[in-house]
């Protein structure tokens, strides 16, 4: 049995109050979004506020081999930041700078700020930053890279990933790293800073993000179609997709619709089998263009109403609806949260698939959809209280990871692997990608301190 360490010179060795030990608080960080009912208990909770903070804790660590895991803002939703026994949780909540650079069109920010956050700085400043997760209010940057999230736009305007420009980096043995830059081109050496974001907190702790801004979105004219069945509406993003790039194209099915109607009662389309928001922010006759090749395709496609608007506010209600549908179905009981993405081409048979699952399981599968880039969200609905159901509720959340890989595809978009995926990754990826991932963690974690438990 490990010996358990105490952190008295840890304590010491940082400010008053980064360092706590206290039970109550600690129960409040053991799990994160996942729920995960097997969360362990962390040794201390670590709150710092600079590089030089982080550095201390995991120099502490790897002196003490005692593991070590990084936490957001506590959004995850596959167990990234769930705790785990006699480890030392390290939050970034604290970590909250940042600076933009209007030449440059860049922001310098610490990982504990929110996505929300960023967007209004660079707001401030005239500038624009894209990746829109669902929870973009309550989401922390360095969650967002660890995960390389997504969103409602980056159909049109990419990931995380193609916004960090550079970061900072607390490696296993305490040794800080800087990769990349301001710079928008660098092709000096192996992409290191591209290796880290997605990395899920196993290569280090970033400590630092250098962001990518863009001009100002131009305001976006927005197109709802209803459609009987989940099948003419995946059929119809494929048609929109072979024209055009969307701003958005966001997808929710009848369980998902009914759900968001239930807590926002703003007048869905309770009947619908399937809602489509599409957006074009294309500037004049070219976004005129483009709304009519979506609802073109909408009707060609069986919608049964299609409705276009340019009112920004109009607009926004309903990609507030499609951003309200997880909490709106977690409402109807506990989820088991997917995160499958296929190629487009993909998409029908991959949402026929997962009704043809909760119908043999017998579980309520939501599905809503970022479908303009083939990434779905299924939200498995069932009563922990019911062993049955529980059972299969877990089988069904197996069935989808292993259709979307029999398609081509992916077990996660946008969410990262975590904990509670990780079983499934070797079927997508194979033993030589397995192998090649163990290796670079080895390399730069050889005692495994750094998210033990997390995709390997």
């Amino acid at each position: 049995m490990t010996e358990v360490v105490a952190p008295d010179r840890l304590i010491a060795d940082l400010p008053e109050g980064a360092v706590v030990t206290d039970a109550d608080i600690l129960a409040a960080y053991r799990q994160d979004r996942a729920q995960d009912p097997d969360a362990g208990t962390p040794l201390a909770l670590v709150r710092p506020t600079s590089t030089a903070e982080v550095q201390t804790v995991v120099r502490w660590c790897n002196e003490h081999r005692v593991p070590l895991t990084t936490r957001g803002a506590g959004t995850s939703l596959s167990g990234g930041s769930t705790a785990v026994d006699g480890a030392i949780m390290l939050s970034t909540e604290k970590m909250r700078s940042i600076d933009i650079d209007t030449a440059t069109r860049t922001a310098v920010v610490q990982p504990g700020l929110l996505n929300a956050e960023v967007k209004a700085a660079a707001a401030e400043k005239g500038l624009w930053y894209p990746p829109d997760p669902s929870s973009f209010e309550i989401c922390s940057i360095g969650g967002n890279v660890a995960t390389n999230a997504g969103g409602l736009c980056c159909v049109k305007y990419g990931m995380t990933a193609d916004y960090v420009l550079g970061l900072e980096a607390v490696l296993a043995d305490g040794r800080v790293v800087r990769l990349g830059g301001k710079q928008i081109k660098d092709s000096a050496g192996l992409s290191l800073t591209k290796l880290f974001v997605g990395s899920e907190g196993l290569l280090g702790v970033i400590t630092e993000v250098t962001l990518r801004l863009l001009p100002p979105q131009a305001s976006a004219s927005t197109v709802v179609g209803s459609f009987a069945s989940v099948h003419q509406a995946s059929e119809a993003v494929l048609a929109v997709t072979a024209r055009i790039r969307p701003a958005m194209l966001e997808f929710m099915d009848r369980a998902s619709i009914n759900a968001v109607e239930d807590m926002l009662k703003m007048g869905l389309d309770r009947d619908a089998g399937a809602l489509l928001v599409a957006q074009s922010d294309a500037p004049g006759p070219a976004g005129a263009a483009e709304v009519e090749i979506i609802q073109r395709a909408f009707e060609e496609n069986g919608a049964t109403e299609v409705f276009a608007t340019d009112d920004p506010q109009e607009g926004e209600a309903f990609t507030a609806a499609r951003r309200a549908a997880i909490p709106a179905v977690e409402r109807k009981g506990s989820l088991l949260l997917e995160d499958v993405g296929v190629p487009l081409p993909q998409l029908p048979p991959l949402i026929d698939g997962v009704a043809a699952i909760s119908e043999r399981r017998d579980v309520t599968i939501a599905v809503i959809a970022h479908a303009g880039d083939g990434n779905t969200h299924p939200l498995i609905v069932f009563d922990p209280a019911d062993a049955d159901e529980h059972d299969r509720a877990q089988l069904a959340f197996g069935e989808i990871m292993d259709l979307a890989i029999s398609l081509g595809g992916t077990i996660t978009g946008e969410h990262g692997v975590g904990r509670l995926k990780k079983a499934w990754l070797p079927d997508q990826v194979g033993p030589d990608v397995m192998d090649l991932t163990a290796t670079i963690k080895n390399a730069l974690d050889p005692h495994g301190l750094l998210n033990p438990g997390v995709l390997l």
